[in-house]
């Protein structure tokens, strides 16, 4: 089976679908599969074991050169799956008259809406949004998806949002995004040297943009005396939470790293007492999925797909959204209880045992093959 991964980001950028494309395009060339991957970079994309064809993200003609290297490469192949860039993809497949096969990971026309500065809220108060440009953008993103032979969502609560969509639910089903085979790591002792972490040290991973609310994080890490914070990742409001840790007197406490791999996230993981997520709203977040499987407990907002991972008092914490003194206060219970965080420590990478790279991504296999015929 010869298979196009096309994804809107790639390694070195932070986020979800820059993790999933890769190690899925790794997995299939591992299972014999052809593999061509089509994204969009600032500079050419490191070599791998197949190709990466890529659009350069400051080129105004873009969008059409994505959709015009996914058609290129599709009619070499027998299927299409892509994990974000969902209209160009649809675009691509349907010109080169290949099935496609979409792992949703948001709403396209929100994103575009809360990028531009047009929209400040959750996606589900957007999905209350009139106007006609915002019609515009749904309507070409569920005609893509449309376009689609199989939809994987990664939580059942996008999954219904999407239902709202007016899509088949015969085509739309829920995948959990897989947990990353843990290496073998030193241990949190010889970790901690390493990256020079003493006390009660507090982690985050991903992409620093609006949804994250980082501000939220930092504030509350301002109500901690003695606690440091360490923020893996980059995007466009690093300045911003940079300046905002200067204000709040705590720039000393907290060290931005800026992009990293996912081993040396799984290394910050392996080596804080918790990981936090302050999301103003989220679908599945991959960097709760690897704290958890190196044992690191997470305090979260309950959000969006998040608890359907994070389960309070379980493997982790759960505070509203926006609260930043209710976020204090779980940090700080976290690291005034050491027996509940040992609980929570111990019970973590069971909690995401059953969503191992393999079986996810052999489901995901199987129904590219299903819908290639082969």
């Amino acid at each position: 089976m010869r298979v196009v991964v096309v994804s809107g980001i790639w390694p070195p950028d932070p986020g979800g679908p820059a993790s999933h494309a890769p190690a899925l395009a790794a997995f299939l060339c591992r299972r014999g599969h052809g593999v061509e991957a089509v994204t969009t970079a600032v500079t050419e994309p490191e070599p791998r074991d197949y190709p990466v064809h890529w659009a350069s993200r400051g080129s105004p003609f873009r969008h059409l050169r994505a959709g015009l290297l996914v058609r290129s490469s599709a009619v070499r192949a027998d299927v299409v799956y892509a994990t974000s860039m969902v209209r160009r993809a649809a675009l691509g497949a349907g010109l080169a008259r290949r099935p496609l096969v979409v792992k949703l990971v948001s709403d396209e026309a929100f994103e575009r809406a809360t990028r531009s500065g047009r929209f400040d809220g959750t996606l589900d108060e957007f999905q209350q949004v009139d106007g006609a440009r915002t019609r515009l953008f749904r309507s070409t993103r569920t005609a893509a998806l449309r376009r689609a032979s199989h939809v994987f969502c990664p939580s059942a609560y996008l999954r219904e949002i999407a239902l709202g969509w007016g899509l088949d639910p015969e085509k739309v089903s829920v995948l959990p995004n897989p947990a990353p085979e843990v290496p073998s790591l030193p241990s949190r002792e010889e970790l901690r040297r390493e990256l020079d972490l003493e006390g009660d040290v507090l982690a985050f991973a991903g992409r620093l943009g609006v949804q994250k609310s980082l501000g939220t994080a930092l504030e509350a890490v301002e109500a901690t005396p003695g606690a440091s914070f360490v923020v893996a990742g980059d995007g466009p409001e690093r300045a911003k939470l940079e300046s905002r840790a200067r204000e709040l007197g705590i720039d000393g406490r907290v060290r931005f790293l800026g992009a990293v791999g996912r081993d040396q996230v799984l290394r910050l993981f392996q080596a804080a007492d918790v990981s936090v997520l302050p999301s103003a709203w989220e679908n599945f977040p991959h960097t709760v999925v690897e704290a958890l499987a190196v044992g690191c407990p997470v305090i979260a907002t309950a959000v969006g797909g998040v608890p359907e991972v994070v389960r309070d008092r379980e493997n982790g914490l759960l505070v509203p959204p926006g609260d930043a003194g209710a976020f204090a206060a779980a940090i700080a219970r976290l690291f005034a209880d050491s027996e509940l965080r040992a609980r929570l420590s111990a019970a973590a990478p069971a909690s995401v045992a059953g969503h191992t790279e393999e079986a996810v991504f052999s489901t995901i296999e199987a129904e590219l093959a299903r819908v290639a015929g082969a």
